[in-house]
């Protein structure tokens, strides 16, 4: 009887589907990042469980700001690649799930996750 392989390899397969995140599930976690303020403030940023697969702008160093942030720390459960630029252009640089971080030397002004 070969239906019950056929059966079998059928739900083996929708089970496989349903438990894979797509490829624009959002990051879990945190992802920081320090930045000077136009006032010349310290000030430090964040994005709490972040979108993926999209272009991040981050607040505070935008265009308006001619200092870009720095020392970006990636706490989330899926790679982040910074750019030096806003709308991720520019050079970039990937940090790593959980752990990655860089120092104040890495400017950044936008990420995208995934």
């Amino acid at each position: 009887m070969r239906l019950r392989p056929a059966v079998t390899a059928m739900l083996g397969a929708a089970l496989l589907l349903t438990a894979a995140p797509g490829s624009a599930a959002a990051a879990s976690g945190q992802f920081r990042y320090s930045y000077v303020t136009v006032d010349g403030d310290e000030a430090s940023g964040f994005l709490n469980n972040p979108p993926g697969d999209r272009c991040i702008n981050l607040h505070g160093v935008g265009q308006d700001n001619p200092q870009p942030g720095h020392s970006p720390k990636n706490r989330t459960d899926t790679w982040a690649t910074v750019f030096t630029g806003t709308n991720c252009e520019g050079d970039s640089f990937r940090l790593r799930p959980h752990t990655g971080g860089a120092s104040e030397r890495l400017k950044v002004r936008s990420v995208i996750f995934g």
